[in-house]
């Protein structure tokens, strides 16, 4: 099975700048000659990168060294990373899946109100402390993500299908919410930045 993997990209056009999705022909674990882990050094990652690039410098293959750069991007992310290892895996992607984890969005019900209240009266104690508690919840999505993927590795070497797929599906449920959790952070930076102006 060949992944496409699509990496985001800075484009401009007639409508300014923003972002566009280009596709990766290869998984970028194989474009890199790294391992498919989502446990990978940042180190490993620009040693491979370089590795790679470095006889590149010089010809005209700017576009092989664009693919590489991409690679490198989507891995050093751990949320990229995650997931690109998930859909080179045989999961299902974000727009194929976007169930949660049980009881996920009661839990962010509760703390979008808090959030929205901490916003619209600017208590900036508030924010922080919402922001602090978003940062754990990433890092515990982070850690979660990384048990299942070494479960996984369990799974292919007993040789229970079912459970590897059941896992993959417990995968894309913590990476939705993951990515709840990083837009959350991502709108508790813009609120607390907001104090400095």
């Amino acid at each position: 099975m060949k992944c496409v993997y699509t990496a985001p990209r800075l484009t401009k056009d007639n409508r300014g700048l923003h972002y566009t999705r280009s596709a990766m022909p290869d998984d970028p674990f194989a474009m890199l000659g790294l391992p498919r882990s989502f446990d990978l050094d940042r180190a490993a990652i620009r040693r491979a990168h370089l590795e790679r690039v470095t006889p590149l410098q010089g010809e005209s293959d700017e576009g092989r060294i664009a693919e590489l750069n991409r690679a490198r991007a989507a891995l050093e992310d751990h949320e990229q990373r995650a997931n690109v290892l998930l859909e080179v895996l045989g999961g299902l992607g974000r727009e194929q899946d976007r169930t949660l984890p049980e009881g996920f969005l009661e839990r962010m019900l509760e703390v979008n109100e808090r959030v929205e209240a901490a916003v619209s009266g600017m208590d900036q104690p508030e924010i922080h402390r919402l922001l602090d508690e978003a940062e754990a919840r990433r890092e515990e999505h982070i850690r979660r993500v990384g048990e299942l993927f070494a479960g996984l590795a369990g799974s292919a070497r007993s040789g229970e299908p079912g459970r590897a797929e059941a896992t993959l599906r417990e995968v894309r449920r913590e990476l939705n919410a993951w990515r709840y959790i990083e837009r959350l952070i991502e709108r508790l930076e813009r609120a607390e930045g907001s104090e400095l102006l």
